[in-house]
């Protein structure tokens, strides 16, 4: 097999790894663990938690002491142990820093497997823009493949998805121990933590329309992981209305949901289109119109007839929800941030968005559904429409305080 072959894999089992579990385990948390939604909530919190400084940390490692492709598999390897302890926990307490511990060690390989795959491409003599970005697509393909895996298996409500995630976590350790080596850069400037963490690009905070870029990016993010957390559990109990118990939304609510990711595999394609043709403002308005929609369409949605209908709308509205801010709001840094401490606003907004946002989304979310919660019932459309409002007040509150004006040339010249 080719290098591009090798790295292909590489990038499918990265997101089938984390697919294995994602979208199923807030559904096994509160159905088969009983865990409450706070509970639950702060659980998932711990992927902000660790998206806040796990990849600053590991940047350095691998800039400094350790190749990133050995690092990558070594994080992979002691994930696999780490996943394999949180199936057998069956208390909050022990789950918890289980899960905090292995999401401070797979978050940061999301942004080495780009550096490993960069290094590769890049020693083969590859062009990276054009040829990573059909590489990576495989990954999301791999996610998707986890998650029909385990829907089809029936073990949305179980612990083997953990086990099966922890199997392929130590395969692909291993595996990436044999890829070619990246070696350890020695030339060029270092950065420091800070840099790394994207710290040093705090400054941008003096900018009024920065300022207001990163807030809104906090507030959004809070949205990102919310359907991921709950879709299951909310389709799972529809399960309990005997007219719907059977139907294709409840026994196969994996394989409805992964029909969001392979929207997202559309709708990234259509992203330059969009970008030169509205703009980055607009764009990002659009995506924070389609989360309204997102969960409104949850809020009226049923598994058959009609309902199936808006369900299902939901699920292809979710590509241009997710794709277009993450996409455009990293290409607005690009742009406007200057050259030296552009890789550190990159940081400052994935910072904003995966860690501070992540954090607020997952535990208030668990608290919301919390609240409207009655003797183990959850009156999930309500809950829907509040994570609706709450998209709607940002889109509105950001369309009167953003204030960019769209230059195509800006958006066809960007470097990346």
């Amino acid at each position: 097999m080719g290098i591009k072959g090798r790295i292909t894999l590489m990038n499918f089992l990265q997101f089938f790894v984390w697919g294995a579990w994602l979208l199923s385990f807030g559904k096994y948390l509160g159905v088969t663990l009983h865990f409450r939604g706070e509970q639950i909530g702060a659980i998932f919190m711990t992927l902000g938690i660790a998206s806040l400084f796990m990849p600053g940390v590991m940047g350095v490692i691998a800039d400094r002491w350790l190749s990133a492709n050995k690092l990558y598999a070594i994080t992979h390897i002691l994930g696999a142990f780490l996943l394999y302890l949180a199936a057998q926990q069956t208390q909050y307490d022990g789950l918890y820093i289980v899960m905090l511990l292995y999401l401070m060690l797979y978050m940061p390989t999301i942004a080495l497997d780009n550096t490993v795959s960069y290094c590769l491409l890049e020693k083969e003599g590859y062009d990276i823009v054009k040829t990573f970005p059909p590489i990576r697509v495989w990954g999301t393909v791999g996610f998707i493949t986890a998650v029909w895996i385990i829907d089809l298996l029936g073990w949305g409500l179980s612990n083997y998805q953990l086990y099966f995630s922890a199997a392929f976590s130590l395969i692909l350790g291993l595996y990436s121990l044999t890829l070619p080596n990246c070696g350890i850069e020695k030339t060029g400037e270092k950065k420091t933590l800070a840099q790394s963490m994207g710290l040093d690009a705090l400054v941008l905070f003096k900018n009024g329309k920065m300022a207001i870029f990163f807030i809104f990016s906090m507030l959004l993010g809070a949205a990102l992981q919310i359907t991921n957390m709950w879709g299951e559990a909310f389709l799972h109990d529809f399960g309990k209305i005997a007219q719907y118990k059977d139907s294709f939304a409840v026994t196969h609510n994996g394989i409805l949901m992964s029909v969001s990711q392979m929207s997202e595999t559309l709708f990234i394609l259509t992203i330059p289109f969009f970008l030169k043709k509205f703009g980055i403002k607009k764009v990002m308005l659009m995506s924070m119109f389609a989360w309204v929609f997102r969960f409104g369409l949850f809020g009226i949605g049923s598994p058959e007839g009609i309902g199936l209908g808006f369900l299902i709308l939901s699920m292809i509205i979710y590509g241009m929800a997710f794709d277009f801010f993450n996409i455009s709001g990293s290409l607005f840094v690009e742009i406007e941030a200057e050259p030296k401490i552009r890789a550190s606003a990159q940081g400052l907004f994935m910072i904003m968005t995966n860690g501070f946002g992540a954090m607020i989304g997952a535990y208030g979310s668990g608290v919301i559904i919390d609240m409207l919660t009655n003797n183990g019932n959850k009156n999930w459309q309500d809950i829907w429409f509040i994570f609706s409002t709450y998209a709607l007040v940002i889109a509105i509150l950001f369309m009167i305080f953003f204030k960019y004006k769209h230059n195509p040339e800006a958006v066809t010249n960007v470097k990346h």
